[in-house]
C-alpha cells in the first residue's frame, strides 16, 4: 500500500490524541494509493475495543461512492499491546478486500504502524510504502 507520510503521521497523531482509548478510522483512495483519511468515532470509548459510529460510516461510504474511491483500509490503535491483530480483530475483520492498519502505542515515544490483510481468519502482513 502506498501511504503518504502525512497521512501516516495523522494516524499516529489520532491514536495519541485518543489514548488511553483506541482510535479508529478509514483510509480511502484508488487501487492501493491512499487519498483520504477519515477519523471515526470509537463508540466503545475503550482501551481494548473499537466500533465505528454507524452514522459516520454511512456518510463516509456515500462520499467514497460519490468520488469513485474504494475503502482501502480500516485502522485502529492498540494502546498497550503490539501492532498485531488480536483474536477480536480477526473475528471482526469483515472486509476481506481491505487492509487493516494497526498503530501500537505500547511505547508512546515510538509508535509502530503496521499493515495486515485478514481473510478467512488468516493474517498476512503487507508492506507499507511511505510516499
Amino acid at each position: 500500500m502506498d501511504l503518504p507520510r502525512a497521512i501516516a503521521d495523522s494516524l499516529i497523531t489520532h491514536a495519541l490524541e485518543e489514548a488511553p482509548n483506541e482510535c479508529c478510522g478509514i483510509l480511502a483512495g484508488t487501487t492501493a494509493r491512499v487519498i483520504q483519511h477519515y477519523r471515526m468515532t470509537n463508540v466503545e470509548r475503550s482501551p481494548y475495543r473499537y466500533s465505528m459510529d454507524g452514522k459516520e460510516m454511512l456518510t463516509v461510504l456515500k462520499e467514497l461512492d460519490q468520488n469513485g474511491w474504494d475503502l482501502l483500509a480500516i485502522y485502529h490503535s492498540h494502546t498497550h499491546s503490539p501492532a498485531y491483530p488480536s483474536d477480536t480483530d480477526v473475528r471482526l475483520a469483515t472486509w476481506p478486500e481491505a487492509h487493516y492498519l494497526l498503530v501500537s502505542l505500547e511505547s508512546l515515544d515510538h509508535p509502530v504502524l503496521r499493515d495486515f490483510r485478514i481473510v478467512d481468519g488468516k493474517i498476512t502482513e503487507e508492506a507499507i510504502a511511505f510516499t
